[in-house]
């Protein structure tokens, strides 16, 4: 285990769910937490609650390079481990999703997150160590249908965290992919505002799913199997702490199911099962 005492942590995407839970639970742990957000009034919660919080918007290399800036000066240039978990869903089919639509998921899910996570490995090769957490998602293991720019961006984030790992291979320098299902955040509020910027149900072929996906997000009926955040903040402390931490940390009985079912089933028996859980319009 490493002593969490005077480690710093950088953590995106913490004005609720995940990132806020993981912010607050390191710190108890002994961790210095840098928690991020977007929004000013995000930022100043984040400080009322104790934390060290910095504005943070992945969709701005401004505002990335910024906060890496601060943080630098404030740690004398050492930072431990970075948590990428800022990130949103938009739903919607594939041929319903225009090219700004998929350059916005990709601005903030990968590209802004994979611009952050290089400007922080230089300070962690000086010290010789360092923790790179990535909160991918059920869905960058399968595809479910209607969530397409979503999947693309987890499987792009997962591509992009197995490089980096055989790139690092010998620096110290973990990469942890960490995989959760259904968790209880404000992921399907966050999901619902996307999809009603982006996608256009009166002209699509598929408005009648969509009326499905409206009634589900726009309510508050929890997904089966959901869990608190407070599950995945334990595959978060596994993965800073544990000398050698797994590649991967399936959280959820959905998550871990997936990961066995595309290990052992043929591509078109996946589908099917894919298929299936897709056509309810959850999440």
């Amino acid at each position: 285990m490493t002593s969490a005492q005077a480690q710093s942590v950088l953590i995106t995407g913490c004005s609720s769910g995940i990132g806020r839970c993981s912010a607050l639970g390191l710190k108890a742990r002994g961790y210095r937490v840098f928690a991020t957000a977007r929004k000013p009034a995000d930022v100043a919660a984040l400080a009322a609650l104790g934390l060290e919080s910095l504005a943070l918007d992945l969709d701005s290399s401004d505002s990335i390079r910024g906060a890496v800036a601060e943080v630098q000066a404030r740690t004398g240039g050492r930072l431990y481990a970075l948590v990428n978990n800022g990130a949103y869903g938009l739903p919607g089919a594939v041929e319903d999703l225009s090219r700004d639509a998929l350059r916005a998921q990709f601005e903030t899910n990968v590209f802004g997150t994979q611009e952050l996570t290089n400007l922080v490995l230089p300070a962690m090769r000086a010290q010789g160590e360092g923790r790179i957490v990535q909160i991918s998602s059920l869905l960058g293991i399968v595809c479910l249908a209607y969530r397409g720019a979503y999947n693309a961006s987890k499987f792009a984030l997962e591509a992009l965290s197995d490089t980096m790992r055989l790139e690092l291979r010998g620096t110290n320098i973990h990469i942890v992919l960490i995989e959760p299902g259904p968790i209880a955040t404000r992921f399907r509020d966050n999901a619902y505002a996307a999809y009603k910027r982006w996608i256009d149900k009166e002209q699509s072929a598929h408005r009648e799913y969509y009326a499905r996906v409206e009634r589900r997000l726009g309510g508050d009926k929890p997904l089966p199997f959901t869990l608190p955040p407070e599950a995945v903040l334990r595959k978060v402390i596994r993965a800073l702490e544990v000398r050698r931490p797994k590649l991967r940390y399936p959280v959820t009985a959905p998550a871990h199911l997936f990961t066995a079912l595309r290990r052992m089933l043929p591509g078109r028996a996946l589908d099917a099962v894919a298929a299936t859980v897709s056509g309810s319009g959850q999440r």
